[in-house]
C-alpha cells in the first residue's frame, strides 16, 4: 500500500470538493486517511490462499466427524467498503457453519477470517465465497455455509435512499446446498 500517494491523492480529493486542505480540520486529514486505509483494508495484501495459510490452526477431533454434528458461530461483526461506491458497508453480521471432517478449526480462526476477507473493497456476495473457499482449503470440508446481512450506505445514504434496507446473502456448499433440514438450523437458530 503506497501511503504517500493515499495522502497525495485524499489532498487532491480535499481541494477538488473545495475545501482547503490547509485549514486547520483538515491540516491532518491526508495523514489520518491514509492510516485508516491502511488498517481497513488491510485483507487486501493477502490472497485467499494466503488467509488460510495464515490461520490455518485445527485440531483433530473424531468425535465430530461420526455423523452429520454441525458447527456453527453466528453474529461475527465486520464491515467492509463497497468497490462500486467506496461506501461503507456495515451493521453487517456473519454466520459461518460446517460439518467437520476430521478436523476442526480455532474458533476464533473463522472470526478472523471473516475480518481479514472483509477488509477489502468488496461486495457482499464475494466476501461470502472468499469465507466459504478458505474454510474448504483449511477445514477439509466441502460442507460449509455462510450467511450474511448488512446495510450498504450506497443504499442507505445516497441514491434511493433507504435507511432500513438490509441486505441477505447466503452461500451453501456440499450438504447445505441440498439439505434444508441443514439451511433451516442456521435461519432457526439450533
Amino acid at each position: 500500500m503506497d501511503i504517500e500517494a493515499i495522502k497525495h491523492h485524499i489532498k487532491g480529493l480535499l481541494i477538488a470538493l473545495g475545501e482547503d486542505p490547509e485549514r486547520e480540520g483538515l491540516k491532518e486529514t491526508p495523514t489520518r486517511v491514509a492510516k485508516m486505509y491502511e488498517e481497513i483494508f488491510e485483507g487486501i495484501n493477502y490472497s485467499n490462499d494466503e488467509i488460510a495459510e495464515m490461520f490455518n490452526k485445527t485440531f483433530e477431533e473424531d468425535i465430530l466427524t461420526d455423523n452429520d454434528n454441525i458447527v456453527v458461530v453466528r453474529d461475527i461483526d465486520i464491515f467492509s467498503c463497497c468497490e462500486h461506491h467506496l461506501a461503507l458497508m456495515y451493521d453487517m453480521s456473519v454466520t459461518v457453519a460446517y460439518l467437520p471432517k476430521g478436523k476442526v478449526i480455532g474458533l476464533s480462526k473463522i472470526a478472523r477470517i471473516c475480518d481479514m476477507v472483509s477488509k477489502r473493497l468488496q461486495l457482499q456476495e464475494r466476501i461470502g465465497k472468499d469465507i466459504a473457499y478458505i474454510m474448504k482449503k483449511i477445514t477439509g470440508s466441502e460442507d460449509i455455509a455462510v450467511l450474511i446481512k448488512g446495510k450498504h450506505s450506497c443504499m442507505t445514504m445516497r441514491g434511493i435512499k433507504k435507511n432500513n434496507s438490509v441486505t441477505e446473502t447466503a452461500i451453501f456448499e456440499g450438504k447445505f446446498k441440498d439439505n434444508f433440514m441443514l439451511q433451516n438450523k442456521l435461519y432457526n437458530r439450533i
